[in-house]
């Protein structure tokens, strides 16, 4: 009986699962169908939110997966050495199926093991299954890609979409085998799992992403335009990151927007997923734009690289109440509102004129929706070095920003309880309240809360000079 293999990766589902669903449709009686999953230490990032996420995540899918008759095996070590003795083991192994990385690690690794596979006549079926396009798909009529998100977008409207396709209910039997290799790949899942700390709740799996999905499009979606800009109300749409770890098919979420009346929020979030897009194929095109500014003029600048100020914005202690509630809120909920990972992203590289790969490798730890074409992409954005970047010349203010998008500071207030108390004339600018007025509340504006770091006044000027340096 010939064995055929489907490698789960990021795609932690089974329904329009492209790669499982194909399989399923070619698969004939007479095959043993084996499920896996492949755990490559060099991708761990241990004591972190995005790591415990994403193997609770998997912990979760490991036993959905059992409830449909289904057995996920494991695999521990280096890739390539444990999929040639999985070859030893099972001579009768000649096809692979799997949904492809197109970017990063993940795109190094799926190019070794196709020649790998290929050499050992094992037959690769790959797809795309992550993205509603793939990074090679939306080109300028010379063939060209984009570098600017707005032609980028008005192309990809007008391209067909793929279909998404219920996955049928799976009559077939996924033995579960006994043989070392998956015995130590158990082993060391469990040992994962069992280390797994994540100071709050955290929902994962297929019923939960659709759940979510059903309830942004019911309550949230249609006001998505005006009240995604709000941190305090809550109205985006938390999909992120069940689409990470592809809990959640990107062509459910496109078909259900679609089932919907238009709407000004309908379009926004649509132009959403299309950043999703754009920022992948942007990695595809730049495979080094984790350590290295896309905008070559951009790449000698001298980033500062002060400790004690990077570690007052990393725990929410810079003086700027809307920079802190942000970070405080990542620290604590393992997420943060993206209105606000556009104003820390700001204040870290323009303010303190940090260097951004600082930030981004601090999100990677943090984030349990992190994406790293999408988080490396903002952080280049935001330090005005990436591909349609916001100019070096626009800088946000803090203060505005939390004046205009927590305008009662109620955000602020629920993540910096040091300020509770504090009128809505002074939240955003607490250490001007007059001392008769910080004895009145019981709070010590630079002993209860920090004065600010920096004199944001005198930034312009500063970051003007800092650019312009690079730019001669």
């Amino acid at each position: 009986m010939s064995k055929t293999i489907m490698w789960f990766r990021k795609d932690l589902r089974l329904d329009d699962n492209t790669a499982f669903n194909k399989m399923l449709e070619d698969s004939h009686d007479t095959e043993e169908l084996i499920c896996l999953f492949q755990l490559n230490p060099l991708q761990f990032l241990e004591d972190s939110y995005n790591h415990d996420a994403f193997f609770y995540t998997l912990s979760t899918f490991y036993e959905h997966a059992k409830t449909n008759n289904i057995e996920l095996h494991f695999l521990y070590g280096n890739v390539e050495e444990k999929f040639a003795e999985l070859k030893n083991a099972f001579q009768d192994w000649n096809t692979v199926y799997f949904n492809k990385d197109e970017r990063g690690f993940g795109r190094e690794r799926d190019q070794i093991m196709t020649t790998f596979f290929e050499k050992n006549q094992i037959q690769v079926c790959s797809f795309q299954d992550s993205h509603i396009h793939g990074v090679e798909e939306i080109k300028k009529p010379t063939g060209e890609s984009y570098k600017v998100f707005t032609p980028y977008f008005r192309k990809w409207l007008t391209m067909p979409k793929r279909m998404y396709q219920r996955t049928t209910k799976n009559d077939r039997s996924f033995k579960k085998l006994k043989h070392p290799l998956f015995d130590e790949g158990k082993k060391h899942f469990n040992q994962i799992v069992e280390k797994i700390e994540l100071p709050f709740d955290y929902e994962c799996g297929e019923v939960a992403a659709e759940a979510y999905l059903k309830e942004f499009i019911k309550s949230h979606l249609h006001n998505y335009q005006k009240g995604r800009d709000y941190p305090f109300s809550n109205q985006t749409s938390k999909l992120s990151r069940f689409l990470r770890t592809g809990e959640l098919s990107i062509r459910k979420v496109w078909y259900a927007l679609n089932a919907e009346p238009d709407s000004d929020g309908r379009q926004t979030f649509i132009s959403e997923l299309c950043w999703r897009d754009f920022y992948n194929m942007i990695y595809f095109e730049n495979p080094k734009q984790k350590t290295q500014e896309i905008k070559e003029k951009y790449r000698q600048l001298q980033w500062s690289y002060n400790r004690e100020s990077f570690e007052r914005w990393k725990e929410g202690k810079t003086g700027f109440p809307i920079v802190d509630a942000g970070m405080r809120q990542l620290n604590q909920t393992g997420w943060m509102h993206n209105r606000l990972r556009m104003i820390v992203a700001s204040f870290l590289t323009k303010d303190l004129m940090i260097d951004w790969r600082m930030g981004e490798e601090y999100f990677q730890q943090k984030l349990i929706d992190y994406d790293a074409a999408s988080n490396i992409g903002g952080w280049q954005w935001a330090a005005s070095t990436g591909t349609d970047a916001v100019p070096y010349f626009r800088i946000f203010n803090p203060t505005t920003q939390s004046e205009k998008f927590d305008p009662h500071g109620e955000f602020i207030r629920q993540f910096i309880p040091e300020l509770k108390d504090v009128p809505n004339k002074y939240i955003h600018e607490p250490s001007k309240m007059p001392a008769e007025l910080q004895n009145a509340i019981n709070v010590s504006m630079g002993e209860d809360y920090p004065d600010p770091i920096v004199d944001h006044s005198k930034i312009r000027s500063e970051i003007l000079a800092f650019f312009k340096t690079a730019s001669s």
